[in-house]
């Protein structure tokens, strides 16, 4: 069952500036006219609601959006890189995975709700960009910054209203093919759900979403079998159908078998509301015995149902049932505000840290001025003295020789080192 993955995924990068200068008769000093490169596409997830499962990235787990093009000449500017939509099913809670630790960054509960999970990165600057008064012709131009890059996890827990629990070949499937337009497998032995299914049940004008949960064994909420994967997705439902093959020795002990399991899970799912259906009437041991089932479970409130999965005697019951319950449960649910999305864009402020690590060694950092040094060649000597110059003008300059950084000092920003050599 393929219901938490992990995954990486990576921002596109930006293109590179470019250097150019403008040739056209006439116009012998025409001056740096090189475009900026374009951006790099983002890496998004969005909800789908026609998908039920995470099948699609069980064989790719790594997913890099388009890099943007180089610039050109003329202030031609690079084209951007595609966005990279992640299509996941409504009911997918999105982490982001550092070491051990996962941190949630958004759970998809509504159709189409999305969020960018890896940033592109911006596009280098031309050499126009670098043209003052005091350099009429620079040759230098910035590269692309790489894309955000993470990993992450997958952890689907449907959404349905109803969820049919059970031990295995109870009928569950069965059920949801009578009742819905959903088409589960089915077959003559345990286990044949692998993976939930869910189908929509129509009531009059009314309709809600029912799911066929995989069968429950003992020892599942201690992970025995796929118990926590089976589990996981009861966490999302309002009501259980507890479904029993009442042609067993013991219904009765069915029933406590898998209420002790979801109490060994969550006390919280152990408290659900449950409508418990005894399933099989159509074959005669169980038809016969009907009061006497019913007495094993002595003065349970709600009484228990039965029915027949195949013929579809006593189906209308439980469909009634449900119905009626649902509306008392969402009754008794507190109004949900409606929160409008807030779109933050991604942090960029000029504000930076200078701290002095060592004798002779200085770090910066700030996430503007970390980006535009890894972005230049400081290999490049013109490169290097455009970059002092940014730093100078942002007031980086001045800051360090505030904490005493002498020429020949090392000054580490980000991932770069440059041996200090700037003096006003």
């Amino acid at each position: 069952m393929i219901d938490s993955i992990e995954v990486e995924v990576e921002g596109g990068a930006g293109g590179r500036g470019a250097v150019s200068f403008r040739r056209e008769k006439f116009v012998p000093r025409g001056g740096p006219d090189g475009g900026r490169g374009g951006r790099g596409g983002d890496v998004i997830v969005l909800a789908n609601g026609q998908l039920n499962t995470l099948r699609r990235y069980r064989r790719q787990r790594r997913f890099r959006a388009e890099s943007g093009t180089n610039g050109g000449t003329n202030q031609k500017r690079g084209r951007a890189g595609a966005t990279m939509v992640l299509e996941l099913p409504v009911g997918t809670i999105v982490s982001r995975v550092r070491g051990q630790e996962s941190e949630q960054l958004v759970d998809l509960e509504a159709d189409a709700q999305s969020l960018v999970v890896a940033w592109g990165g911006r596009g280098g600057q031309g050499n126009m960009y670098f043209r003052s008064a005091t350099n009429q012709t620079p040759r230098v131009a910035q590269k692309g910054e790489p894309g955000e890059r993470c990993r992450l996890k997958f952890e689907l827990r449907i959404l349905a209203d109803v969820g049919i629990v059970g031990l295995p070949n109870a009928g569950k499937s069965s059920l949801l093919r009578h009742l819905s337009a959903a088409r589960p497998r089915v077959a003559d032995y345990p286990f044949t759900t692998l993976e939930p299914h869910l189908g929509v049940v129509s009531v009059g004008w009314d309709e809600f979403v029912m799911a066929d949960l995989p069968g429950l064994i003992e020892g599942a909420a201690d992970g025995a079998g796929l118990g926590h994967d089976f589990l996981r997705h009861t966490s999302r439902t309002r009501l259980l159908v507890h479904l029993i093959d009442g042609s067993q020795d013991d219904p009765c002990g069915a029933k406590a078998l898998v209420d002790s399991e979801l109490a060994g899970y969550s006390a919280e799912l152990a408290a659900r509301p449950q409508i418990v259906v005894i399933n099989k009437v159509d074959l005669e041991e169980v038809d016969v015995f009907r009061e006497e089932i019913a007495a094993q479970f002595g003065n349970m409130d709600p009484a228990p149902l039965f029915c027949s999965a195949v013929t579809g005697e006593g189906t209308d019951d439980v469909v009634a049932a449900c119905a009626s319950a649902l509306q008392e449960l969402r009754q008794q649910e507190p109004p949900r505000t409606a929160e409008v999305p807030v779109v933050r864009p991604r942090q960029d402020g000029r504000r930076f840290e200078v701290d002095e690590l060592a004798s002779g060694l200085f770090q910066v950092r700030g996430a503007s001025v970390e980006r535009f040094v890894s972005m230049m060649e400081l290999d490049q000597d013109e490169a290097l003295a455009e970059t002092y110059r940014w730093l100078d003008r942002r007031g980086v300059a001045s800051a360090l020789q505030r904490a005493g950084c002498q020429p020949g000092d090392v000054v580490r920003i980000g991932q770069a080192r440059i041996k200090w050599e700037w003096e006003r």
